[in-house]
């Protein structure tokens, strides 16, 4: 018998237990870019919890999305490994759902199809899917959007429906890459909020990507700081305090303020190099 998956079974009015997988270990990772010596990362250590939501930020260039990559499966290191719930990562596998900044649905698809597929491709049943899918879409908010095509939705829906087709695989850990960048100020700031519902409602296990700071620390329960040329970790930053975060209380501008110093005094950092060496 087919159950569904459990971030789907979740009620908004219950309270879901601690996540049991979703542990990303990164030990010693390096990215050489292909073809040189140049490194994208170099010596990369990071233990992410079942259930933790990290966020990483760093200046352009630094290896964010490649680190994200290499989680997903998509590049392999140089050296170094990845291990999810103490089994190595050596490609792509369904335990692990990337979201990308391009939404990739199927315009030939309606939006409870695109979020169906994944299923579909794995033999779930008829009925299990359906029943899949619109817990799905209740819980981005789009029951009433089940039957549109992708040309008939908003950026900001296109989205939630791409991380709808995520979660309906019950991944161990969901794997963003800046999903949010290329929406409007207030699509985004909708978007947090539903973010951090969800990750409250289904426990999952988030490592994310963003070059926009306020955006972390909404969001995080960790930010982790890249150096770059090469990537390296430059500081990892706690974030205690409670959701939702609001992005004009004083809490969350505190820790904006830090976390944006970092990124500043790695900024001028690299440019002082730059300059020592001309």
């Amino acid at each position: 018998m087919f159950l569904l998956p459990s971030a789907l079974a979740v009620r908004p009015e219950a309270k879901p237990a601690r996540a049991s997988r979703g542990r990303v270990e990164i030990r010693n990772l390096t990215k050489l870019y292909p073809g040189s010596d140049m490194h994208a990362l170099k010596d990369i250590t990071i233990t992410t919890e079942p259930g933790e939501f990290v966020v990483v930020v760093g200046p352009s260039g630094c290896g964010k999305s490649t680190l994200l990559h290499l989680v997903a499966g998509l590049l392999a290191p140089t050296s170094g490994e990845i291990y999810l719930d103490g089994h190595r990562v050596d490609g792509p596998g369904p335990e692990r759902a990337m979201v990308f900044q391009e939404h990739g649905l199927f315009p030939w698809l309606n939006a409870s199809q695109n979020i169906e597929f994944g299923l579909k491709m794995t033999g779930v049943p008829k009925a299990a899917r359906r029943e899949a899918v619109a817990r799905a879409l209740e819980m981005v908010h789009l029951s009433h959007a089940a039957d549109m095509y992708i040309h008939q939705l908003s950026g900001g829906m296109k989205q939630r429906i791409a991380i709808a087709r995520a979660l309906v695989m019950d991944p161990a850990v969901l794997l963003m890459d800046e999903p949010f960048a290329a929406l409007d100020a207030q699509t985004r700031t909708l978007l947090h909020e539903q973010m951090q519902e969800l990750a409250v409602q289904t426990h999952k296990s988030v490592l994310f990507v963003t070059h926009s700071v306020g955006e972390a620390v909404r969001l995080a329960d960790r930010i982790i700081v890249l150096h770059s040329h090469p990537g390296r970790i430059r500081r990892e930053i706690r974030v205690s305090l409670p959701q939702p975060r609001h992005v004009d209380s004083h809490e969350v501008n505190a820790v904006v303020g830090i976390v944006r110093k970092e990124i500043e005094d790695e900024v001028n950092r690299v440019h002082s190099q730059m300059a020592r060496v001309a």
